[in-house]
């Protein structure tokens, strides 16, 4: 503990000894703060937000998102490493728009055939291994159609 830890502390000890003295009572860990619900008037002090008649509208981050009970699903999970090696494996690591224009690049990612704004899915049979600059040329020209309408 530095000096000036020390001689903070020996503040905070001498404040609230002080209010212990005059007002009988501790000082509060933090100020409370109006609560969350809409047009509610009570202060609370409570992390969630909600003073005690609103705090059953609390919920937890978990439940409240439905993705976040699906742990490893989505483009992050384990799932999906698992199908993107494997197609990874299938097209041997090759970018396929580039070996379709006779050229052998190695394929960093795996992309939509069709993509899944477009009616796409996630069928083995619409992934292929893609380069970053084919799919960087494939995700631009997507963009341009969506915007197109």
């Amino acid at each position: 503990m530095t000096a000036g830890q020390a001689q903070l502390r020996g503040y905070r000890e001498f404040f609230t000894l002080q209010c212990i003295t005059t007002t009988g009572t501790t000082m509060p860990s933090k100020p409370p703060r109006p609560c969350r619900a809409p047009a509610c008037g009570n202060k609370t002090t409570a992390s969630h937000g909600y003073c005690e008649e609103h705090e059953h509208l609390h919920k937890a981050w978990a439940t409240r998102k439905a993705w976040a009970t699906r742990k490893g699903s989505g483009r992050g999970g384990r799932p999906w490493r698992r199908k993107r090696d494997a197609v990874l494996r299938r097209d041997q690591g090759l970018c396929q728009p580039c070996l379709k224009n006779n050229r052998v690049t190695p394929a960093a990612q795996v992309d939509h055939i069709i993509p899944k704004a477009e009616g796409g899915t996630d069928a083995d049979s619409n992934l292929q291994a893609i380069c970053k600059a084919c799919h960087d040329v494939k995700t631009q020209a997507e963009a341009k159609r969506a915007q197109q309408g």
